[in-house]
């Protein structure tokens, strides 16, 4: 298994070959395509035996009429169809702010995003900032990465990197090249899972963003149920900041993300789908004075020492927002944190409390190590769901999870911890 989930495929064959597909597809014909992109006969044939080579599977039906496309050539023209929009996209928008384009150049740039070894190069680049790591990662010596960065940005005739004490930052046309690769990589990644459905054993990789009410029971509980169903899926989970998720959503790194939804308003170029409401509550460790009193003013909690999230996340509005709600200033809390592993160590090792969903330790309120204050609170509901790209076509393999997702946030939505 690759890190893109494509034991299979050789990802990188599979995109140079698909402009070949696409036209053999588009016309019926080698013969047609030859004289359509003017390239050999024995040249259109090779490009399609090496692509099918490449997927495992034949994609056309040699008939007398020419070449029909079988169930597996129609799954991978949808996705080739989707590469080659995000391609044109890209160099339309690359030369459109440019007033000095050679007639050559969009032929170059096509080139370039059509060659995978040439944009994970630059995504390495820009990922670790300095050509001696990018060129380890893609099997190259330094002089070999360097001169075919040289030769990239010759062709282009545009700088892709600033080289800077920092190491080497991208420039806007790089981040549109890489981005593009990033989103290309990511169909080709679901084709793996297209192709695999239709053979009869689900697999690939699936990328789900983990906020932090998802990470202790919906989204592991979800993973095990799809693993359980289709065990050679390979899922990976990334933890980190909504903006983080959020960007690398937008780039097809990752599916989905799972956790408290943002304003459509907020999200240009994301779609959300709220699954259930979800309340904040007070905890702290079994034992607290506190847990002695059967009513709780919140103003009574002023004094005490808190743990709370980040000012910029939506748990700490929320709280925020319900001592705003009873006329009362927030407490300033004495940790800022989102870690769930460090909050729960430091509420069974203290007196401090902390403002969050009581689903976010339901295994420790269960085992009698923390528990809910009897505070009466203001409005804390928030909405949790799921957040998507819009216009993402998601793999079969990914769509099993957002099943499962779904499920678990309905078994999820009718229970208290």
């Amino acid at each position: 298994m690759t890190e893109d989930g494509s034991s299979d495929f050789d990802m990188e064959q599979c995109l140079g070959q698909l402009p070949t597909f696409l036209s053999v597809a588009q016309t019926g014909s080698i013969a047609k395509s030859s004289e359509k992109i003017f390239k050999a006969s024995s040249a259109v044939a090779r490009s399609i035996r090496e692509l099918e080579t490449a997927i495992g599977y034949a994609l056309f039906d040699r008939v007398p009429r020419g070449m029909m496309l079988n169930p597996f050539g129609l799954a991978v023209l949808r996705r080739a169809e989707r590469i080659q929009s995000v391609i044109a996209q890209t160099a339309d928008e690359m030369l459109r702010a440019r007033a000095d384009v050679r007639p050559s150049e969009k032929s170059v740039l096509l080139n370039l995003l059509y060659s995978g070894r040439k944009l994970h190069l630059l995504i390495h680049i820009a990922q670790m900032r300095h050509l001696s790591g990018a060129a380890e990662r893609m099997g190259l010596t330094q002089a070999g990465a360097s001169m075919a960065l040289s030769r990239i940005e010759g062709a282009l005739a545009v700088p892709l990197f600033h080289r800077m004490m920092q190491g080497m930052v991208a420039t806007d046309a790089a981040d549109k090249v890489i981005n593009a690769g990033k989103r290309i990589f990511a169909e080709l990644r679901h084709l793996h899972s297209d192709i695999s459905a239709m053979s009869g054993e689900l697999s690939g990789l699936v990328v789900v963003g983990a906020l932090p009410l998802g990470r202790t029971f919906v989204v592991p509980a979800a993973i095990a149920a799809t693993l359980k169903a289709h065990g050679k899926l390979h899922i990976r989970t990334i933890e980190g900041p909504y903006e983080t998720l959020a960007a690398a959503l937008r780039t097809g790194e990752i599916d989905m993300i799972f956790g408290a939804v943002r304003d459509e308003a907020a999200t240009p170029g994301l779609v959300v789908e709220p699954l259930f409401h979800d309340r904040i509550g007070i905890l702290a460790r079994a034992g607290h004075p506190l847990a002695r009193r059967s009513a709780i003013a919140l103003q009574d909690l002023l004094h005490e020492q808190w743990i709370l999230p980040r000012p910029d996340a939506p748990g700490r509005k929320v709280v925020d927002d319900s001592f705003h709600e009873l006329a009362l200033e927030p407490p300033v809390p004495s940790v800022e944190c989102g870690d769930l592993a460090i909050v729960r160590q430091l509420l069974c090792g203290s007196d401090l409390l902390t403002a969050m969903s009581p689903h976010q330790m339901r295994v420790e309120i269960q085992a009698g190590l923390i528990q809910e204050l009897p505070v009466v609170m203001g409005k804390t509901v928030r909405r949790i769901g799921l957040t998507m790209r819009d216009g993402a076509m998601l793999s079969p393999a990914g769509q099993v999870l957002l099943d499962n997702i779904r499920h678990q946030s309905a078994q999820l939505a009718g229970t208290t911890p």
